[in-house]
């Protein structure tokens, strides 16, 4: 059994607990971060020298990036499910995975803040009009993508479905204006009736 460190409402444990559940490895979850504190201790220091979550233990091997961790649990333990096989496939996952830091994530979490964490003396309305704007672009191109697919690579989901797949679900959920697209919500519809997806991702966004 794996340990991942980290709360459980964090979208990057969330990431690597809907990748462990989908390709069956037992884990043994741990509250570190935010209201749990924990993170900042000289012992969890030595494991993650960032002070962030997740941290993965496995065995006598810890590794920490959200990614990585995904990436290290469908190579190991995924016997050929979520991880393309092929050098091409891979790379495309991979770059699907990037593209999420670079063109989701940053939006995602000044809506997310804006929305959910800070109270209403605290919300900056224009940036968060702002991030609405570029993230939206960015769905665009995804939903563009899924024309014709059942997940983000093709038929079967591949670990390019993870991080925006754990976006989606907030994307989806937020009380925000939303534009429509198809293709985008059908993905989202068929992650949510996965038991691994529901279990790990869809929880109550605080």
């Amino acid at each position: 059994m794996v340990r991942v460190l980290g709360r459980a409402n964090s979208i990057n444990v969330q990431k690597v607990m809907w990748c462990a559940a989908e390709i069956g490895v037992d884990v043994e979850r741990v509250d570190i971060g935010m209201k749990f504190g924990g993170n900042d201790t000289a012992e969890y220091l030595a494991k993650n020298p960032n002070g962030l979550i997740p941290t993965l233990e496995d065995g006598d091997f810890t590794v920490w990036e959200s990614h990585t961790i995904v990436r290290y649990l469908a190579e190991k333990y995924g016997n050929g499910a979520w991880n393309p096989g092929s050098a091409e496939g891979r790379a495309q996952a991979s770059q699907g995975m990037d593209w999420y830091l670079s063109r989701i994530h940053p939006p995602m979490t000044v809506i997310f803040w804006n929305v959910v964490r800070h109270p209403p003396e605290k919300r900056d309305t224009a940036a968060a009009a702002k991030a609405m704007d570029e993230v939206a672009k960015a769905w665009s191109i995804l939903n563009n993508q899924l024309e014709g697919r059942e997940f983000v690579l093709g038929d079967q989901p591949s670990l390019a479905d993870i991080p925006v797949g754990c976006a989606v679900y907030r994307w989806s959920s937020m009380d925000i204006e939303r534009p429509s697209l198809p293709n985008l919500e059908a993905w989202y519809a068929r992650l949510s009736s996965r038991p691994a997806y529901a279990t790990n991702v869809m929880l109550p966004i605080t």
